[in-house]
């Protein structure tokens, strides 16, 4: 925001394309969605809402040098950024302990990598902390997501293969035994 950080143009065009994709992603989530995860979604969506306006509102009110403001809206930033990258840990949890990638797209992976990495290089040239730190992290663990996903991508096929094919077969043996109660009501 240029109230917060002057020659912010880029972070700030690319972060509202982001928060207009999200708002179209909300949309069709609470279309969709059941009544009762819809009132959860649209409570958190106004606790953040309310929180974002309160912060703006302390910092616009008792800040009033640029450099305190950055500091601050940076900080606040950069510890809601790594929050934002961590979120996948369940996941990785999950898959290490499963032994699969069933869970975890490889292109969520792939993007989450990628924009980190991209959002760090960024940072480098003038060197921004609220932007490099955080988003170094982000790349960091996506490179963990990818690592994990070519470690495992094998046995999951594995495990997605003999899981159909048990299905099948379950299938194929009810199947039979319709088959063969037909028959006994037949004769």
């Amino acid at each position: 925001m240029p109230f917060v950080h002057p020659h912010s143009l880029p972070v700030v065009t690319t972060n509202g394309a982001g928060v207009v994709i999200e708002i179209s992603y909300l949309v069709i989530f609470l279309m969709f969605a059941d009544p009762r995860k819809r009132v959860r979604v649209v409570s958190i969506v106004l606790l953040e809402i309310l929180v974002f306006v309160g912060l703006v509102a302390l910092v616009l009110t008792f800040v009033h040098t640029l450099g305190m403001r950055s500091t601050i809206v940076g900080s606040i930033s950069a510890a809601a950024n790594v929050i934002m990258y961590a979120s996948p840990l369940s996941i990785m949890r999950l898959v290490i302990t499963t032994k699969s990638v069933e869970y975890m797209p490889f292109l969520l992976s792939l993007f989450c990598f990628s924009t980190g990495l991209c959002w760090f290089l960024y940072a480098l040239f003038p060197f921004d902390p609220f932007i490099a730190v955080p988003n170094g992290i982000g790349a960091l663990l996506g490179m963990v997501q990818l690592i994990l996903y070519t470690t495992f991508y094998k046995s999951t096929k594995k495990m997605l293969a003999a899981r159909k094919e048990k299905a099948e077969m379950g299938l194929a043996v009810m199947g039979s035994s319709i088959m063969q109660d037909g028959n006994n009501a037949n004769t």
